[in-house]
């Protein structure tokens, strides 16, 4: 068993292109099943995390392609 506040802690890396995403700042779970949804890596603060955040990247738990120790194994094919 995984504790949420756990996700957080990891490193999320697209390996579709080496990209380090961010870390977790927020999970979609369905609350009739109690299954993931969905991991959501909140966008980094504008201007010294003023004026708003960039958009948040959501990644569907199909998507995942490996929970290690250190970092989260992603593949989403249409970031930059």
């Amino acid at each position: 068993m995984m504790r949420i506040s756990e996700f957080q802690t990891k490193d999320v890396v697209n390996v579709a292109n080496g990209k380090k995403l961010g870390n977790i700042g927020d999970i979609d779970i369905d609350l009739d099943t109690g299954k993931i949804r969905s991991l959501i890596i909140l966008g980094a603060g504008k201007v010294l995390g003023l004026f708003g955040r960039e958009e948040a990247v959501v990644i569907p738990w199909q998507n995942i392609v490996k929970i290690g120790t250190d970092v989260i194994l992603v593949r989403l094919h249409d970031t930059d």
